[in-house]
């Protein structure tokens, strides 16, 4: 299972990390990725993490702000958000897939609960 955690509200300008922690799986080769989706809007893929190698991508609307680290001792993914802005305002989602490196919601079989974040002043 996946288990998101870290949202929150936060004011523009400010800083938020999610933890996506994995258990359950034979975790030796795995990419998490970050998706969030906003109101009325269609999923986004935001961000992912592949552990064999650390390889990273990101959105071009969060690069720059946001960064996604990983723990292998602990199986879990990070996603910092700094100056973050109202319109990331999402319920974000870390999912996980151990046969590909892409941001397609459907290649990723498992996913988290969901977390809040709620961007406002």
């Amino acid at each position: 299972q996946l288990q998101a955690s870290g949202g929150g509200l936060v004011q523009p300008g400010g800083s938020l990390r999610l933890s996506c922690a994995a258990s359950g799986f034979t975790l030796d080769y795995y990419t998490i990725a970050w998706f969030r989706q906003a109101p009325g809007k269609e999923r986004e893929g935001v961000s992912r993490f592949s552990n064999s190698d650390g390889d990273t991508y990101y959105a071009d609307s969060v690069k720059g702000r946001f960064t996604i680290s990983g723990d292998n001792g602990k199986n879990t993914v990070y996603l910092q958000m700094n100056s973050l802005k109202p319109e990331d305002t999402a319920v974000y989602y870390c999912a996980i897939s151990f046969t590909s490196r892409s941001m397609r919601s459907s290649d990723y079989p498992y996913w988290g609960q969901g977390t809040l974040v709620t961007v406002s002043s």
